[in-house]
């Protein structure tokens, strides 16, 4: 059973940093692509980050030069670390795991960003 739990959200002041972690388990995590996804209130979910089984990293444009996506095979972990927050990054920020066209979803951790 694929599992995914995410921690590290809480309150950033605006400028602040925060840094995700997701657990995984449950299957063969180096063979898997990892992504982190957020939903702020009242808008669509939408994708952030992504980093491949071959360790390439993709962005939203607008995390593009503060947030960075990270990932330890040997740990089954994926790290998304959060600079220079912003108001608008408020979100339950989600990490999710797929091959070919299935995506498993952890719960999702609270970042609140204020000023």
């Amino acid at each position: 059973q694929v599992q995914l739990v995410e921690s590290g959200g809480g309150l950033a002041q605006a400028g602040g940093s925060l840094r995700l972690s997701c657990a995984a388990s449950g299957f063969i995590f180096s063979l898997y692509h990892m992504h982190w996804y957020r939903q702020a209130p009242g808008k669509q979910r939408e994708w952030v980050a992504t980093i491949t089984l071959g360790d390439n990293t993709r962005y939203l444009d607008s995390v593009k030069g503060r947030f960075t996506i990270s990932r330890d095979n040997a740990k089954n972990t994926v790290v998304l670390q959060m600079n220079s927050l912003k108001l608008e990054d408020t979100a339950v920020y989600s990490c999710a795991a797929s091959r070919g066209p299935a995506y498993s979803w952890g719960r999702g951790t609270q970042v609140t960003v204020s000023s």
